[in-house]
C-alpha cells in the first residue's frame, strides 16, 4: 500500500500545480492525475452537478488503487469534501484548509481577500473558515474568466491584465494585505494578479501548502513510499482529446507532462433529495 500512487483530481489543468508541488516535496511518490476536462469548468455549474462529476472521478481513482485522494479543485472541495471523506477508506486531502491557515498566519492588518470561481465564492466556504477568527475582515470576489483564460492557455495577454484590474479593484479598495488564490488555476495568472494588487500584498497559493498537508498525512499514517520506490506519474483526462490536454499542459508546465490517456468515469446514483 505504501508504494501505491497518490490520486490527484481537478476539473482541468489547474491541479497540475498541486501535482508539481507534491512531486517536488515527495519525489519518491507515484501520482495518478485526472483532469475532468469533459465537464470543465466547474465554477459556473450547479453544485449538484459538481458533486456528481467529482465523486465519479474520485471513484475512478480509488478503483485504480490510489492510497490517498487529493482534491486539487476548490469548487469540488466546497461541493463534496464531507461526502468524499465519508465515502472512501483512503485519506482525503483538499486545498482550502491549507490556504486558509497560511493566510491567517500571513496577514498583518487582518484584512484578507479571497478570489475564486463563482461556485467557490458562492459556497461561502472560505468566508466561513476565515470568519471563525473574529479579528479578520474578509473580502471575497468571484473571477470567473480567470479559469477560461488558463484553460485556453492565455496567461500574459493585455486582456488578462484588463480583466484582472476589473476583478481586483474592490479588493485593492478594501486594503487587503493578503490575497488567497482560491482556485488552483490562478497561479498561472500570478504575474498579472501580483502586478495589479501591488508588491505590498502577499499572495497565498494552495499548491505548496497542500503538498505539505499531503506529506503530514502520509507520515502520520505510515504511508510514505519506501526508500527504494521508483516514482511514476500518470496523467489522465476525461475529455475527447488527449492532444488538447497535452498541448495545454506542455504550455503551462513545460515538459513535465509527456503523455495523457483518456478515461471514462462511471455514472453514480446520488441519494434522492441531495442538493
Amino acid at each position: 500500500m505504501t508504494d501505491a500512487p497518490i490520486g490527484i483530481f481537478d476539473s482541468g489543468v489547474g491541479g497540475l500545480t498541486v501535482a508539481r508541488a507534491v512531486s517536488q516535496l515527495l519525489p519518491r511518490e507515484s501520482i495518478v492525475y485526472i483532469g475532468d476536462t469533459a465537464h470543465s469548468p466547474y465554477g459556473p455549474k450547479p453544485i449538484a452537478d459538481v458533486r456528481r462529476y467529482s465523486l465519479e472521478v474520485l471513484d475512478t481513482l480509488v478503483d485504480e488503487g490510489v492510497k490517498m485522494l487529493v482534491i486539487a479543485c476548490n469548487t469540488a472541495s466546497a461541493a463534496m469534501l464531507r461526502d468524499a471523506r465519508e465515502r472512501y477508506d483512503v485519506p482525503v486531502v483538499e486545498v482550502i484548509g491549507p490556504a486558509v491557515r497560511t493566510a491567517v498566519s500571513t496577514t498583518r492588518n487582518r484584512r484578507i481577500g479571497v478570489i475564486g470561481t463563482q461556485g467557490t465564492i458562492g459556497s461561502g466556504v472560505y468566508q466561513d473558515m476565515l470568519g471563525v477568527d473574529a479579528t479578520l475582515d474578509v473580502f471575497a470576489q468571484a473571477c470567473p474568466r480567470f479559469v477560461e483564460f488558463v484553460e485556453a492557455g492565455i496567461t500574459d495577454s493585455p486582456e488578462v491584465l484588463r480583466v484582472a484590474e476589473e476583478y481586483l479593484a474592490p479588493l485593492r479598495h478594501a486594503g487587503v494585505d493578503t490575497l488567497v488564490l482560491g482556485c488552483t488555476h490562478y497561479p498561472f495568472l500570478e504575474g498579472a494578479i501580483s502586478y495589479v494588487m501591488g508588491e505590498d500584498v502577499s499572495l497565498v497559493s494552495s499548491d505548496t501548502e497542500t503538498a505539505k498537508d499531503v506529506y503530514r498525512q502520509l507520515v502520520s499514517r505510515g504511508l510514505l513510499a519506501g526508500p527504494d520506490a521508483t516514482a511514476s506519474h500518470t496523467y489522465e483526462a476525461t475529455g475527447d482529446s488527449a492532444d488538447d490536454f497535452l498541448r495545454l499542459a506542455d504550455r503551462l508546465m513545460g515538459r513535465g507532462v509527456s503523455a495523457v490517456r483518456l478515461v471514462q468515469t462511471g455514472a453514480i446514483d446520488l441519494p434522492k433529495g441531495t442538493p
